[in-house]
């Protein structure tokens, strides 16, 4: 039973989404996951050497 329903949402996602539009999709999550961690990683950089010049 569980792979029928593995199969089925696969084919209906297979139906509805076109390849470009998911690549497209899989792309822009990428992209702003991206800027996320550059943006985490520039603020502890950022906290690690402030609190290097005030010791």
């Amino acid at each position: 039973m569980k792979k029928w329903s593995i199969y089925s949402m696969t084919i209906i996602s297979l139906l509805t989404l076109t390849g470009c539009e998911a690549v497209g999709t899989i792309f822009k999550a990428g992209m702003w996951w991206g800027i996320f961690l550059v943006c985490i990683i520039v603020v502890i950089l950022f906290l690690i050497f402030s609190k290097g010049k005030n010791s």
